[in-house]
């Protein structure tokens, strides 16, 4: 027991839906409640929500675990409840060492407080002394790149400077134990590679690492065994490349078309109802192996229960390691975009074809998005369907040999003797 870093056992979370949380009230209310007999709803009569549950493992020191799932899974959950954001609802988690926790960004920040302040005050949660701190103080401001603005109020910092100090502070103030939230994906790529590198370093300095990511090849990376969790349960502990083919392969049809059941849509996404996608071949059959040679057609199926405005469906396309390759929605154009800009009740498909020659051989992820931008985003499914591609006939293979990279274009080439 004594080279464990985490203990869970049957650890579990509930949460109340239809409240709205604390109720404050004034005095003026209480009173009046109090004479009159009327009482305001209790917390009691939300419906109850098992955000987590039953779930136990064990991480030896100097581990790095991944954790893997979808929205919604219950991944952010457990690492709150392993930060002691929130109290458990049952089960416990033993935790031996100091953690790290960057659940969100600026997570432990004071708005009001410099970056200096705040360094010092995360150290000083961390149960480090102040020479410690003082010790790592010129190696986070120059990792996080905020030489000039870190006696400033962090509030006036951009999303970026926050996350980098962030970021820094957390990895260099040596918990024994650090906890990492999908929080990369909001910064450039250049910053996500020097964050996955400081990453390694820690892991090879022996400190316990849990990392929450939808970047399938940052886990692979990262990570020697993964979590996948589903509906707030522990369903595969395993090496993470067995658990990511898992979770890619979780809840997809073989047949090229994937249906969403009723319990699969959450009443959120109202008035959209998502019915189905689909990859066609040429003959607009349902396939779940196209070839690179010939044209590739997705469609997404759904009804609308009330006008919508400023809908666009659209989808993502990745690889199946969790790289994006392109996003497209169905009112790019912007004829489209004005003569859809309200879509009435009905049932609708929205379809786009991928041109011949386009991708490479191999497996690939299908994700859907339904959003009014920057309103509101009714429905996103970021694995809903994967698909083959042979690349029999496509250019090159004359050559037996693996092309890199996810697409396979047909260039125009022209020799020229000079």
């Amino acid at each position: 027991m004594s080279d464990l870093a985490i203990r869970v056992e049957n650890l579990g979370k509930q949460y109340r839906l239809g409240t709205s949380g604390t109720n404050y009230q004034t005095l003026r209310d209480a009173l009046g409640e109090m004479f009159s007999g009327r009482r305001e709803p209790s917390a009691e009569s939300g419906k109850k929500f098992w955000a987590l549950r039953n779930v136990s493992f064990e991480v030896q020191q100097g581990q790095v675990l991944g954790v893997i799932g979808r929205n919604g899974a219950g991944k952010s959950t457990l690492l709150k409840l392993l930060s002691r954001v929130t109290d458990p609802s049952e089960g416990a988690a033993e935790i031996r060492g100091r953690v790290g926790s960057l659940l969100e960004v600026g997570t432990g920040f004071h708005p009001e407080l410099s970056g200096r302040e705040n360094i010092f005050l995360n150290g000083a949660i961390l149960g480090m002394k102040r020479a410690e701190i003082a010790s790592k103080f010129d190696e986070i401001v120059q990792f996080a790149e905020v030489e000039q603005f870190i006696d400033t109020p962090v509030k006036r910092y951009s999303s970026g400077m926050y996350l980098r100090l962030a970021f820094a502070v957390a990895a260099h103030l040596e918990p024994e134990i650090l906890v990492v939230d999908e929080v990369l994906a909001v910064g450039d790529a250049e910053f996500q590679r020097k964050c996955l590198g400081k990453m390694s370093d820690v892991a090879q300095q022996g400190r316990t690492v849990l990392f929450v990511s939808h970047n399938m090849s940052a886990v692979l990376r990262l990570t020697q065994e993964t979590l996948v969790i589903d509906k707030g349960r522990l369903v595969m502990r395993a090496p993470t490349t067995e658990a990511v083919d898992f979770y890619l392969s979780q809840g997809f049809s073989q047949e090229g078309v994937r249906e969403w059941r009723e319990d699969e849509i959450p009443a959120s996404a109202e008035p959209f109802r998502p019915l189905a996608v689909r990859v066609c071949n040429p003959a607009g059959a349902i396939a779940d192996t196209v070839r690179s040679r010939e044209p590739i057609t997705l469609e997404i199926a759904y009804r609308l229960n009330a006008p919508v405005q400023g809908l666009r469906v659209g989808i993502y396309l990745m690889s199946t390691r969790g790289e994006y390759i392109l996003t497209s929605f169905d009112t790019d154009d912007p004829e489209k975009f004005e003569r859809y800009a309200t879509r009435a009740p009905g049932e609708y498909v929205s379809r786009c074809v991928l041109p011949a020659d386009f991708l490479n051989e191999g497996r690939y992820v299908i994700g859907v998005n339904a959003s009014s931008f920057r309103v509101r985003r009714y429905f996103q499914d970021e694995q809903a369907l994967t698909f083959n591609v042979d690349a029999a006939g496509a250019p090159g293979t004359q050559w037996p040999e693996l092309r890199l990279g996810p697409v396979r274009p047909r260039l125009d080439w022209h020799i020229k003797v000079v």
